[in-house]
Parts: structure tokens; C-alpha cells; sequence
């Protein structure tokens, strides 16, 4: 667009490779921001308050994490280090979306939001579990902080049900707490019900109905590894119209990921309104006193004791130590997938790419602090899966559009074009990779120059920017103030 010489600019980004995955721009071009909008993208030049020379640089929208449980200003560090500019916990969801949205408000370096906690909701539904959940929800919502003991009691709480049937006469009082969920912001449906083997298939199908009805997207780790898990979640949404993303593939598929991805995207194809993600990692991580290692977890995963990793001193277990631990209660990294199944799931340009991030600790899965940069520089660069363009697209334009429907922010994220909101990474595509293991402290990627969220910078020549706090809420389309 021609730009007036006398026009000036909050933030000019200069001479750097701008990409935009839904329009195909590919070229040399100039940036002006003003407040938190892209207002010009030109050939000529531009003059701003800040101006940043990005020669050498992709210029693209900022990445978008649709599966990040790390939802503190620390793990955002990580996260935009890693380039994202947008994480969002959407798996398990949130049990009150107003406590979540405070505890964020103002301390955020990107951009959050969360869908409401089927699994914490069915708990509150059940009338020997409803006192307490009220209770711990009060002293919560009256300290207004969440501290270890209180979070411990919490979730102990909620996992009381988590080997229960919902008697069906309490469906309108779940659906009622759900709906409030959603008219308070929620992104959709939490639903990881692997995690709460009690619930039948009766509930899981009704609730598939009441999303459908709310037009409300149903995130879900599924029910079991394997095939029928798929099967389960795939014919309810196209029996009831229920829209449905499925969240990391990989780990939910394991062996049987082609069966997998050609069940999902043959009902997408055919229109089913179906999506799913994976992670570029073959070892995933989760809480060892969950149902996943419930008896017989070695013959259904196919791996043994020293497969799974103590987080907190990096210790591959043994049976007494696995007891131990699982008596205790912690977080396990388990190493049970394979690299060539990995690379399969990502060659796929319509499955996207999340991270499943962990909450911080110094010995958490990598995918919290190195997916991103993990996937653009083994993947696309190194083992060239697909172009920069296909890549770029499955970590900001495809999620972005994935949440559309019931973000209408999100139209303006995941792109580079007049109107979008000013969340841009900027990155040295030879040198963009990641750093962090599985052995020792999570460390930052390397190769991402500038990020910059809602129009602020929080990363600036490789380091971040001390105190920058610019993220900001995302919000389902029924919020009501």
C-alpha cells in the first residue's frame, strides 16, 4: 500500500523476509505498527519510533500454542523464546475461568486463555463431591491466590470422581456449570477423559451434543491409546455436529498413527469439522498417579519401568521406585514413541503442531521451552518435511483459524497482513533451533531475534526484555461482562 512520507510509525520492522501464510506473501518488505495493529506493510521505507533492521530475518506471525498447561509468567518465557506469541490451555481446561482470567490479568508476557474443565465439572456435578469443590473455590476466589496446599487440596478434590459414572439426572447441572464456563470466556470444552476412566460413553456422547448446541469446540485427549479412542470422539462429532480438535495425536496414537490420521482427516475431508495436533518429541509427560499408569500400563504401552523419568532429578525408574513415586504423586517423562512415526505425523500440512507444555520446572519436558524452533529447524530446515510456508502455516495461520469460530480475535492473529494484531517473530531461519533436553534445567532456543505481542516487544536481539508483560486475554465470542 503507498504509505505518506510524513506518516510515522510506533514500531517500523525494516528489510526483513515477511511471511503471511494465508495470502502467500513472500518478500522483501517493511512493517508499520501502530499500538497493536499492523498498519502498513510497504516496499519503500517507513520511519518509526523504534525501528528494527530484520535483513536476514523471517518476519512471521507470531506462534500460536493451542496445548500449553505452563500458564505462568515463567513458562511464558520459555514459550517466547521459542516464538510464541499466543498459549492457551485447552486439553484439560480451567475449573472457573474468572479466577483463571485474574491470576493471569497484568502478569502475562503473552497471549492466554483456557476452554472450561469437563473433568473438574463432572466432579462438582456429583452431590458427595459439590460442598467441597464450593468450598475450596470460596477460599480460593477470598485469598485470591493459589498456594501449593490449596492447589494440592483442589485437585485431590476433583480427582475424587475421576473413577465415577455421573448418574445421568445431574447432566442438567453439568451442562448449566459448562455454560457458565463458556459465558465467562471459555474457548471451548476441556475434555481429557483418559484421565477420568469412570465417565461412560452415554456422557461423553451427550456432552458432544450440548457442545454442538453451544457451537463451543471440544478439545480432548481421548479416551484410551489405539484406534477405538479415536473411533469414539471422530463418530460423535460427526453424529452430532460438534466441532473437535484433538490434542497430540502422537501420544494418543503411538503405533497406530496412520490409522489414526487417516480416520481423522478422511472425516475432515468429507466435512466433518475435525482437527487434531502433535508435539515433535517421542516422549511425552504427565502425572505418574494418573489413570494412564493404572495396572497393565507396561503391556498397554509396550514399554517398562526404566522408560519412564523422574522430572524433578532426571532418574530413569525402577518397579520399587515407580511404586514410591507413585504413591507420592508427581510428574514422569515417559519415553514410548518413535521417531518415524513423529516425523509422519508432522509431514502432514493439516496437522498442527503444539507443544502440551508442562507447568515450569527446571526439569520439565523440553516441548515447553524448544517445540517451536524444534519443528522449523529439524524438521523444515534439516529434514525439509515441507516448506517454510507449510510450516509457518501449522503453528500460527491453522490455529488461529481453528479458533475463529469462538475467538473472534483470533481473526486478526496468525497472520501478517493490515488489521492483524502486532504478534510477530522474527527469526534466523539457519540458525533457529532448540536447546532443551531431557537431561538437566530447560534451557532457551536459540535463533529467535524479536518478539513482539500485542505491539510490545518482550523479546528483543535474542534476549527478553525484563518486566514486559503485554499478553492479554483470549475470550470466547459469549463472554458477558
Amino acid at each position: 500500500m503507498p504509505v505518506g512520507a510524513q506518516e510515522r510509525f510506533d514500531i517500523v520492522i525494516a528489510n526483513g523476509r515477511v511471511m503471511d501464510p494465508e495470502t502467500g506473501l513472500d518478500a522483501v518488505r517493511n512493517i508499520g505498527i501502530r499500538g497493536q495493529s499492523v498498519v502498513a506493510i510497504a516496499e519503500e521505507p517507513l520511519s518509526g519510533e523504534t525501528e528494527v533492521d530484520a535483513t536476514g530475518l523471517v518476519v512471521s506471525p507470531g506462534f500460536i500454542d493451542l496445548h500449553a498447561h505452563g500458564q505462568s509468567s515463567r513458562a511464558n518465557e520459555f514459550q517466547a523464546m521459542d516464538g510464541v506469541t499466543t498459549a492457551l490451555e485447552l486439553e484439560s481446561g480451567v475449573p472457573d475461568i474468572p479466577m483463571f482470567l485474574a491470576m493471569r490479568a497484568g502478569d502475562a508476557v503473552i497471549n492466554y486463555g483456557a476452554s472450561i474443565s469437563h473433568g473438574a465439572l463432572r466432579t462438582w456435578a456429583m452431590p458427595e463431591h459439590t460442598a467441597d469443590v464450593d468450598r475450596l473455590i470460596a477460599q480460593i476466589a477470598e485469598e485470591g491466590v493459589i498456594n501449593a496446599e490449596t492447589l494440592d487440596a483442589f485437585f485431590e478434590t476433583i480427582a475424587a470422581g475421576r473413577y465415577k459414572q455421573l448418574d445421568p439426572e445431574h447432566y442438567p447441572d453439568l451442562w448449566a456449570r459448562l455454560d457458565k464456563g463458556l459465558r465467562d470466556g471459555a474457548l471451548g470444552i476441556g475434555m481429557p477423559h483418559q484421565y477420568y476412566p469412570g465417565v461412560s460413553h452415554d456422557e461423553i456422547f451427550r456432552l458432544f451434543q450440548f457442545a454442538a448446541e453451544k457451537n463451543a469446540p471440544i478439545y480432548t485427549h481421548v479416551r484410551e491409546m489405539g484406534v477405538t479412542g479415536m473411533q469414539e470422539v471422530v463418530a460423535n462429532a460427526i453424529a452430532t455436529g460438534a466441532l473437535l480438535h484433538i490434542v497430540h495425536m502422537n501420544s494418543s496414537s503411538l503405533w497406530n498413527y496412520q490409522t489414526n490420521l487417516d480416520l481423522i482427516l478422511g472425516a475432515q475431508e468429507r466435512g466433518a469439522d475435525v482437527t487434531t495436533e502433535a508435539y515433535p518429541y517421542t516422549a511425552a509427560s504427565t502425572s505418574i498417579e494418573s489413570a494412564i499408569f493404572d495396572e497393565g500400563w507396561q503391556e498397554r504401552l509396550r514399554i517398562s519401568y526404566e522408560d519412564v523419568q523422574w522430572q524433578d532429578t532426571g532418574e530413569r525408574l525402577t518397579e520399587e521406585s515407580f511404586n514410591r513415586y507413585r504413591a507420592q504423586g508427581g510428574v514422569v517423562i515417559i519415553h514410548l514413541m518413535k521417531e518415524e512415526w513423529i516425523k509422519a505425523q508432522l509431514s502432514d500440512p493439516r496437522v498442527m503442531v503444539a507443544s502440551d507444555g508442562m507447568p515450569y520446572a527446571p526439569g520439565a519436558h523440553p516441548r515447553g521451552a524448544g517445540t517451536f524452533s524444534r519443528f522449523i529447524g529439524r524438521y523444515v530446515r534439516d529434514q525439509e518435511i515441507m516448506s517454510l510456508m507449510a510450516g509457518l502455516a501449522k503453528i500460527s495461520l491453522l490455529p488461529a483459524q481453528r479458533l475463529e469460530s469462538i475467538a473472534p480475535q483470533m481473526k486478526r492473529k496468525g497472520r501478517i497482513q493490515i488489521g492483524s494484531d502486532a504478534d510477530i517473530t522474527m527469526f534466523r531461519y539457519d540458525d533457529i533451533i532448540d536447546t532443551a533436553g531431557f537431561e538437566g534445567d530447560l534451557t532457551y532456543s536459540e535463533g529467535v531475534q524479536y518478539v513482539i505481542v500485542n505491539g510490545e516487544f518482550v523479546v528483543w536481539d535474542g534476549e527478553l526484555i525484563d518486566g514486559a508483560r503485554p499478553g492479554q486475554a483470549i475470550l470466547g465470542r459469549n463472554v458477558v461482562f
